[in-house]
């Protein structure tokens, strides 16, 4: 196989796999609270649900990162879609509070699992291809795309699925009945992710090959999954480049916090009503993936222009600017104002996608292949982190602009981070003595 065919080849697994285990997510964005209102739970019992999954990635996030690189990404891959087919069938199925707890708690562990290895699989692939210079921006923009594009058409199917068991002789009231309540029009669509991540496992299996690693007992295991982990730690620390590229990701996970915990409310008041606004606001999630894919598919071209940490830099400051239109716009109603919101909405996702390729290929390139898949947990968990930082805060202000301008200044944070890009960490080259290979060594 010549290199430049396994480079297509890798691309075209890569984004295959980012589908197939992002379309799930995004196939149950839609109907689950609406199934766990069905199933006659409480608002507190529904937060401790998601309380659950939260809690359980996050303290996962880095252990699992660290399991990556010692056994293997596709072991870890595989074991992530399993435990989200085992999660979306509880959470389909399951009638009691437990059940749907345990569910949830189960897809954060596969959340946590899923961070990166497929990412990391893709690189080495990559650079075991054509070398460590090798062109990495292109493949992690389409799969960033990839992602962003299956999250859009899942959360479309999902919201749609149930509406279209409900027209005509209203198939979905007979697969209730016949099911004795088990199987609800709002499980259609989790139990339709379940489907998805069968595929996806087998998917892996047969389709990521990766070379064999030395045999690793638990001994091994439990040895060197703290070591990789600490390492990981410590770059972030010692590194200028890597911390810059967490905080990043921390800003992000602001930003995004922000518009998920605001939109909502915004969408009921614009609607006049919750359950168009609910409509509304899936519409609004849709169109948001959709600006962050072509924000994605950008990230290549904005880096030849203006370099990677200048164009991080633009496409943070672009973000930031579309949250000071939302914070601008958000005492007024009519038209101008709501199309003033319709840009902002939209440069905030499309500054985040096309941020998020350019990070990454920044990153890639300060680590070793022995930490990769640790410093995306590392990368994740700052996100998650300031994420329910500022989502905290931002429930506890009042309504009005001010939320919205948290959520900016956080990501202009971010942002004004990469203004200093003379020095040689921001270039994006290599330095041997601050890899994760040498901070272990």
């Amino acid at each position: 196989m010549t290199e430049a065919v396994a480079l297509r080849t890798a691309r075209r697994r890569y984004v295959t796999v980012s589908v197939l285990f992002w379309l799930p997510l995004g196939l149950a964005i839609a109907p689950q609270l609406l199934l766990f209102t069905e199933r006659g739970m409480t608002l507190a019992a529904i937060a401790g649900f998601f309380a659950a999954h939260s809690l359980t990635a996050v303290v996962l996030e880095l252990p699992t990162g660290g399991l990556s690189d010692v056994l293997g990404r596709r072991a870890i891959l595989v074991t992530a879609g399993l435990l989200d087919l085992a999660a979306f069938t509880m959470v389909s199925l399951g009638t009691t509070a437990w059940v749907l707890a345990l569910g949830m708690a189960v897809k954060g562990a596969g959340r946590a699992l899923s961070s990166g290895p497929a990412e990391a699989w893709y690189v080495d692939t990559v650079q075991a291809a054509a070398g460590p210079d090798a062109d990495l921006r292109t493949g992690l923009a389409r799969g960033s795309a990839a992602t962003s594009a299956a999250l859009a058409v899942g959360t479309l199917v999902g919201g749609a699925l149930p509406w279209l068991l409900g027209l005509g002789p209203d198939p979905g009231a007979r697969l209730s009945r016949a099911t004795s309540d088990l199987v609800l029009p709002l499980s259609v669509p989790v139990l339709l992710a379940a489907v998805v991540d069968v595929v996806l496992v087998v998917y892996v299996l047969t389709a990521l090959p990766e070379p064999p690693r030395p045999p690793a007992g638990l001994r091994a295991v439990l040895r060197g999954v703290p070591a990789t982990v600490w390492s990981g730690l410590r770059l972030g620390g010692h590194d200028v480049l890597v911390r810059r590229i967490l905080l990043s990701a921390g800003a992000a996970g602001g930003a995004l916090a922000t518009v998920e915990l605001l939109s909502p409310g915004r969408a009921a008041a614009v609607a006049g009503d919750a359950e168009t606004g609910a409509v509304l606001f899936a519409g609004l999630a849709c169109a948001g993936f959709v600006c962050s894919a072509l924000g994605s598919h950008l990230a290549p071209l904005a880096a030849r222009v203006a370099g990677g940490a200048h164009a991080v830099l633009i496409s943070l400051g672009a973000g930031a600017c579309g949250l000071l239109l939302l914070a601008a716009t958000a005492p007024f109603h009519g038209a101008l104002p709501l199309g003033l919101a319709a840009v902002g909405f939209v440069l905030v996702y499309l500054g985040l996608g096309a941020a998020g390729p350019n990070e990454n290929d920044l990153l890639h390139r300060r680590v070793s292949p022995a930490g990769r898949a640790t410093a995306l947990s590392v990368q994740s968990l700052a996100l998650q982190l300031v994420a329910g930082l500022t989502g905290l805060l931002v429930g506890a202000l009042p309504s009005g602009p001010l939320p919205w301008l948290l959520g900016s200044a956080v990501l202009a944070a971010g942002a004004l981070l990469w203004i200093r890009t003379g020095e040689p960490a921001a270039t994006g080259a290599p330095d041997p003595d601050r890899t994760l290979e040498a901070q272990g060594s």
